[in-house]
């Protein structure tokens, strides 16, 4: 029922993976979280994804989260009388906010916050980043550019601003209503696209108001700049390496993308390395071996989740592409370094009584060579604490609230258990016990070691460190 894996995998569904049949058999092949992408489709389609989602949680028995991606704003040029041009280096071209169709030396912009925003000696890119101009002028309505990158331009292509912080919110009218929507189906997580500043994430935060945890993808140079303080608002983070490689010199992508993970493991939040991780097998059934390096790297940099997008969503291959993804994580995680990798950046637990225990069950659990961590949790947050820790022993969470299994169902290591809480001690050491056995964790006279609150059921209350060994008696509990 549980993973033997502990980096998690989230598979984004679309028209290739739409089906109870596709959607189990993703599961099956290691899919942990799934997508919505919100950029496509209807709110029918994602209501119709989103129930399948839950049928096949019923049928699994393993609570399964949801992540709801929020499109954000959308900049684009206009249209070309002949749909598209031939940009040349060094030529001039003007992007202003004339509504007639564009030519070979202008095309129109309907953005009016760029035209604030921008400076001379700055640049705009196009296209993703294949068009690159030089801005040489600014006005109320028009920029003047040089053209540094020329090529071929069409209609309505991208506009990224890598080098300033737009006067728009990250909320558009669009995802204010698909937030909306998602947040009455009931899925665990929020993407927010397009954050500058922390004050984007606690907009969308106050919007929520603890319906669902937010995660801030870090896409634009200035959240980078700000990584700390989105961290501090936000409930997880994504490395969204598509427009970060646009923004960025893209040969700084890896070492931000180590930053990031870095910062939110420090912080004990979960970080996703999202785009681009098996590309090729939107098309082919086998990945490139530059790609298994790339997810193996994410691996080994202590991410929490490794997402796929167009490759589970509408490739030829979706079960295959994940099955991959399954493999190369297990592999890496078998490795003797790469515990040791991630013990050289081991977090420094905060004066809390919840991060001691968490701190001290890996310490414990690794020296009696314990079989397993039990955690009790309502929240989440202890959980969450103690997969900070990456301990050694697997991670076995349980939790009598299903939404606080689902939302941790992307949280590094951890195996969730949707179980009554403890209702006094004795129980608490029964329950982790049989539970541990039945999961094959443990077997008799192993020893585990449980963490808990006291008194039961109260949130937030983590003081309990036992040790237990598995006796007879507790599996007839």
């Amino acid at each position: 029922m549980h993973r033997n894996r502990r980096t998690r995998i989230i598979a984004t569904l679309g028209p290739t993976s739409n089906t109870f049949e596709v959607v189990k058999s993703l599961s099956d092949a290691g899919a942990d979280v799934f997508r919505l992408n919100m950029s496509h489709g209807t709110h029918q389609d994602a209501a119709a994804l989103h129930a399948t989602v839950r049928d096949v949680e019923k049928e699994t028995g393993r609570p399964i989260g949801i992540l709801a991606d929020l499109q954000g704003p959308k900049l684009r040029i206009g249209v070309f009388s002949a749909d598209k041009v031939e940009l040349v280096n060094g030529q001039i071209f003007t992007l202003d906010m004339n509504d007639e169709e564009g030519n070979l030396d202008r095309v129109t912009l309907p953005h009016p916050e760029i035209y604030q925003a921008v400076q001379p000696k700055t640049e705009l890119l196009l296209n993703d980043g294949k068009i690159r101009l030089h801005i040489e002028k600014v006005e109320a309505d028009k920029i003047t550019t040089t053209v540094l990158v020329g090529g071929e331009l069409s209609n309505r292509k991208g506009v990224n601003v890598p080098s300033a912080i737009l006067p728009l919110a990250a909320l558009t009218d669009k995802d204010k209503k698909d937030l909306d929507f998602a947040l009455e189906l009931g899925v665990d997580w929020v993407a927010l696209s397009f954050v500058q500043r922390p004050e984007d994430v606690q907009e969308a935060k106050d919007i929520i108001n603890g319906r669902a945890n937010i995660m801030a993808k870090i896409e634009k140079p200035s959240a980078v700049h700000e990584i700390d303080q989105i961290i501090e608002v936000a409930d997880g983070v994504m490395v969204a390496r598509g427009d970060m490689g646009v923004e960025l010199p893209m040969e700084l992508v890896p070492a931000k993308q180590k930053k990031i993970i870095r910062h939110a493991r420090r912080a004990g939040i979960p970080a996703v390395v999202a785009t681009q991780m098996l590309e090729s097998m939107i098309m082919s059934p086998v990945p490139t071996r530059a790609e298994v390096s790339d997810v193996a790297n994410a691996v080994f940099d202590g991410a929490d989740a490794i997402m796929l997008s167009a490759e589970s969503a509408a490739g030829e291959y979706p079960i295959e592409a994940v099955s991959t993804m399954n493999r190369i994580a297990r592999t890496i995680e078998s490795e003797p370094s790469y515990l040791r990798m991630l013990d050289k950046d081991e977090a420094t637990p905060e004066a809390t009584t919840a991060d001691a225990i968490s701190a001290a069950s890996k310490q414990v659990a690794k020296t009696i060579e314990a079989q397993a961590i039990v955690t009790y949790t309502g929240s989440g947050s202890t959980a969450v604490r103690a997969s900070r820790e990456r301990p050694q022993a697997p991670l076995l969470v349980l939790t009598p609230n299903i939404s606080t299994a689902r939302r941790l169902a992307l949280v590094w290591g951890l195996n969730c258990v949707y179980s009554q809480d403890a209702v006094d001690f004795q129980d608490m050491i029964d329950k982790a016990c049989k539970i541990c056995n039945e999961y094959g964790y443990a077997k008799l006279n192993d020893r585990i070691v449980i963490m808990a609150g006291m008194p039961f059921g109260t949130p937030g209350k983590t003081n309990v460190l036992r040790i237990s060994r598995v006796r007879s008696h507790h599996l007839k509990s």
